[in-house]
């Protein structure tokens, strides 16, 4: 692993991290995204990610989030996403945006694709919470200072 890899996991591990990136990572990957026509999100040289087009819960109204995610395959078809809301206690407000509008879109590689999201629970949650502990362990310290269940979602092309 490199020295900049394992810096990263360190600092993205700490409640400091999770106080201040809620607040500025997400504007900063908002702005470059637009400005680079969905071509960039600078969190995405760090870890994989999308930026996720939902309908609000509760308002009806568009949101775009980005979010880092897990590819599950290389044919572009399937994405893990990950609720972690950097290690806070409650859900960010995304994971009601799929509970409630799970028809969705995302950008990826800087192309939009529609997707279809699913809450995934049981054995099917297990799997997936192993496989996202391998790719990025930063995931367990989160899970450890929270007493909920990090909600994984599926996204599958439609």
């Amino acid at each position: 692993m490199a020295a900049v890899e394992r810096l990263v996991r360190t600092v993205s591990s700490t409640r400091t991290f999770a106080r201040i990136a809620p607040h500025c990572i997400p504007a900063v990957d908002r702005a470059v995204h637009r400005l680079t026509r969905g071509k960039v999100l600078l969190s995405a040289f760090m870890l994989p990610a999308v930026v996720l087009t939902s309908t609000g819960a509760k308002s009806g109204l568009p949101r775009r989030t980005p979010l880092a995610c897990m590819p599950e395959d290389r044919t572009d078809t399937c994405w893990i996403l990950i609720g972690s809301n950097f290690g806070r206690t409650g859900h960010p407000a995304w994971t009601a945006n799929l509970l409630a509008h799970p028809e969705v879109e995302i950008s990826w590689k800087g192309r939009d694709i529609p997707v279809r999201a699913r809450l995934l629970r049981g054995a099917e949650r297990e799997a997936a919470w192993a496989a996202v502990l391998k790719f990025w362990p930063p995931y367990a310290r989160y899970q450890s200072r929270v007493e909920r269940e990090i909600r994984l979602f599926r996204l599958e092309r439609r």
